[in-house]
């Protein structure tokens, strides 16, 4: 509410709404070195991948023997197989913490003055769901509401054709097809919660998924990753 009061000589009574918008790319900002982390991660993956095939081709009858070649090829590679995971849990109590900010009515006893304000006439703690169920939905809600899911799901979209999955990666499994394409659609999840949560959430959803496409063409193109068969490194 600070930053609102800071904001509020440039953008009067969307304030609010632009502060949870600043915060939301500060934090974000704040854990580009995590995200850093994570693209190196996931080129190391993607380079040790061929390798990793051929040793589970080689010793898919002995367990034990391919799980000890896996950790020697690591070693050698002077990689660790949890690599990605370390900066995950980094972000998660962060974004955890925020994310709470704007979901929760009472916090530490007083009331969340945020989810009072108003973004064109529409409470920040106005769910599109909840006003549907309790009949009480009004032009302006929808239309907001409507422009950040149509947002969202522009960004999930473009988002799944730019890094689509690669097919090959566990070739000889069947169905793996189709699990990859399946898992592409999961980029629109995020438009499916923000049709349960406050206003304020659905916000930050949408600056979320928008800065974390950014950052990700941004990474892949500064640790970009070779794809089998191409003959260049996928941009």
């Amino acid at each position: 509410m600070g930053l609102a009061d800071l904001l509020h000589p440039v953008a009067g009574a969307a304030s609010a709404a632009l502060a949870v918008v600043v915060l939301t790319l500060a934090v974000r900002t704040i854990l580009i070195p995590t995200s850093i982390a994570q693209a190196r991660a996931e080129q190391t993956r993607a380079r040790l991948a061929p390798k990793l095939q051929a040793l589970q081709r080689r010793y898919k009858n002995d367990r034990e023997r391919m799980s000890r070649e896996t950790m020697k090829l690591y070693a050698d590679e002077k990689a660790s197989p949890f690599a990605g995971c370390a900066p995950l849990l980094v972000q998660a109590p962060v974004v955890g913490v925020v994310y709470a900010l704007f979901l929760y009515p009472v916090i530490a006893g007083h009331p969340n003055a945020l989810l009072t304000q108003q973004l064109f006439g529409v409470p920040l703690g106005t769910s599109l769901a909840g006003s549907i169920v309790g009949g009480t939905v009004t032009a302006p809600a929808a239309l907001v509401f409507g422009v950040v899911l149509v947002l969202i799901l522009a960004v999930a979209e473009v988002t799944r054709r730019l890094f689509r999955p690669e097919v090959t990666a566990a070739e000889g499994v069947p169905g793996t097809e189709a699990i990859i394409r399946m898992a592409g659609f999961l980029q629109f999840g995020t438009a499916v919660v923000a049709l349960f949560v406050p206003l304020a959430a659905a916000l930050y959803l949408l600056i979320t998924v928008a800065w974390t496409l950014v950052q990700r063409l941004v990474l892949r193109r500064r640790f970009p990753i070779e794809r089998r068969g191409r003959g260049r490194a996928s941009r």
